[in-house]
């Protein structure tokens, strides 16, 4: 794999000797990848993984022979968690890197900083993270699970087995908004009630009065959208409060792997709806996780985004081949269009959705155990990312390049 790696505005070339002696194969120019993710900062302990994820990908790609005959180089910039950094560096690797390519991204903040610039400069982005929905942009690929694949098999789960007063703490952001507006439509549709409802600003990690407020309504569930190191301190302060009440989560375990973290029994009966994480418990995340280890044995957890970001570079390999060797939008576009782009990734099947640019996933149900142990009490194939196109976006007819949610849907034409 050929790579260069910047920590802000300084790069280091690192060329694999067995590059250099591929020859004729890789007598093409490289296609060239941006990756744009936090190696450092706040949300750097579940992003690192995702680099990690698209190296082994690049790593196997260029071992293969590479995409239609051309190896994979990888530009690295470290966005420290910082959202200027996000806009300085895709403007950086746009324009100057001149990438085919670039996977960006960990926050929806970060996400909405650099995507006007995608837009402006007609590039290509892949967003490889659970978030909150709602991008209908064709300078974007999603492959990250979004609500309608969380949420829909999530709530109505966890309140028919538990009851129908809900209570949501979210981070104080445009993904924790969002998705709590998610979780009240949800709750709403299924005869449930919202007993209680706080946002938390990000860097918040004591959480003595909302826990007393959680105590004083008595909810049946609890919907935690907590993101970040800081309020990640929330679990175990709830847990020395000795409050039970069983959580569902779209954020956490898949992201920051907190059972494995934190001291049981502080995320005990919590379920996370995840498309993977490394407990997943068939042959091919058994495959994966052998081989990941192999190259990262530091590693200290195989999340969601980091096989995302993996099975990303698959799905874009497809594309190039599939467009004859063209790496331009126009010709990747008109690839996805056709509604056929699918990989076997270790979750499972997944396929990019024409009119979203979203991709479909298997999702999990993971339950924490009062040891952290996880189990699966429920699984889901093949569930699609219908909502955005159900409410009106077709990227194969029309490029908004906006993002839209429940309340403030797509204009129906």
């Amino acid at each position: 794999m050929l790579e260069r790696i910047a920590r802000g505005a300084r790069a280091v070339s690192l060329i694999g000797a067995g590059l250099l002696a591929a020859g004729s194969a890789y007598a093409a120019d490289p296609i060239k990848l941006g990756v744009l993710e936090d190696q450092s900062g706040d949300f750097a302990l579940a992003t690192i993984g995702k680099v990690h994820g698209i190296q082994l990908a690049t790593d196997e790609i260029n071992a293969a022979g590479g995409i239609a005959g051309r190896k994979l180089e990888l530009v690295i910039y470290d966005t420290q968690s910082d959202n200027t950094r996000y806009q300085e560096f895709m403007r950086r690797v746009l324009q100057r890197d001149k990438v085919d390519v670039v996977f960006a991204g960990f926050s929806s903040a970060s996400r909405e900083a650099y995507r006007p610039i995608v837009d402006q400069l007609d590039g290509f982005a892949f967003y490889n993270n659970q978030y909150e929905g709602g991008v209908c942009d064709g300078h974007m690929v999603v492959t990250g699970a979004v609500p309608e694949q969380q949420f829909s098999t999530l709530i109505p789960w966890m309140m028919e087995k538990y009851g129908k007063r809900v209570y949501t703490i979210a981070a104080d952001y445009n993904f924790g908004q969002i998705s709590a507006e998610w979780v009240r439509m949800i709750v709403k549709q299924n005869g449930g009630e919202m007993v209680g409802e706080e946002f938390i600003p990000l860097g918040v990690s004591q959480f003595s009065q909302t826990i007393q407020n959680i105590q004083k309504v008595k909810p049946d569930v609890l919907i935690t959208l907590l993101v970040g190191t800081a309020q990640a301190s929330y679990y175990e302060q709830a847990a020395a409060a000795n409050l039970k009440i069983p959580m569902g989560s779209s954020v956490n375990v898949g992201q920051g792997y907190e059972h494995k973290r934190f001291k049981p029994p502080s995320l005990a009966n919590m379920y996370a709806t995840v498309n993977y994480i490394e407990e997943v418990d068939t042959p091919e995340s058994k495959a994966f996780v052998a081989k990941w280890k192999a190259k990262f044995p530091n590693e200290p957890y195989i999340n969601q985004e980091a096989e995302n970001s993996y099975h990303a570079v698959y799905l874009y390999k497809q594309m190039v081949e599939r467009a004859n060797g063209s790496t331009k939008r126009a010709d990747l576009r008109a690839v996805i269009a056709k509604g056929d782009v699918c990989v076997n990734a270790p979750e499972g099947k997944v396929c990019i959705d024409p009119k979203s640019q979203h991709v479909s996933h298997t999702i999990y149900m993971a339950r924490v155990g009062e040891d952290h142990s996880i189990t699966f009490p429920k699984v889901w194939n093949d569930i699609k990312p219908y909502w955005l196109g159900d409410a009106g976006c077709d990227l194969t007819k029309k490029d908004p390049m906006e993002q839209y949610t429940p309340s403030n849907p797509p204009p129906k034409t």
